[in-house]
């Protein structure tokens, strides 16, 4: 699951052809790439499973073994989606499998605006713990204030 940053592949500044992109009437489009990776780490009293990156299909392959590989124990599942910079529907599946098969509730640690949308609008963060700088394991829910 570990990217390989040996392989060579590098791209000049404004894409693989080394040119920029001028964009349209709304200015450069340029974006840096940000390419998303998944770690697996087995802590004493969690397995922790750290996202980075733009989490996408690209990375769907090893999100499934990411997911196998963190069900496969028995200590709470907690997901480090800080780094996160961009998540689809892959991103999106995988937090429901998790969710979907652990013993437990799955902690969402810190997931930023992009990744906190999503769990809300597809009501996957009601299978979630989601838990915020400063707050301890037992914070559970959401920000969204009751009904």
């Amino acid at each position: 699951m570990t990217p390989d940053h040996e392989t060579g592949a590098t791209s000049a500044p404004g894409g693989p052809s080394g040119g920029t992109d001028r964009g349209g009437a709304l200015g450069p489009t340029v974006r840096p790439v940000d390419p998303g990776s998944v770690h697996v780490l087995f802590e004493p009293d969690a397995t922790r499973v750290v996202l980075t990156g733009e989490i996408d299909a690209e990375l769907g392959p090893d999100l499934l073994e990411a997911a196998e590989d963190a069900l496969s124990t028995t200590r709470p599942v907690e997901v480090d989606a800080h780094l996160v910079t961009f998540m689809d529907s892959t991103g999106v599946a995988f937090l429901a499998r998790l969710a979907s098969r652990a013993p437990r509730r799955i902690v969402l640690i810190e997931p930023p605006d992009v990744v906190q949308f999503l769990i809300d609008t597809t009501r996957i963060s009601s299978l979630l713990d989601v838990r915020r700088g400063g707050e301890d394991a037992s914070a559970t829910g959401t920000d969204a204030a009751p009904e």
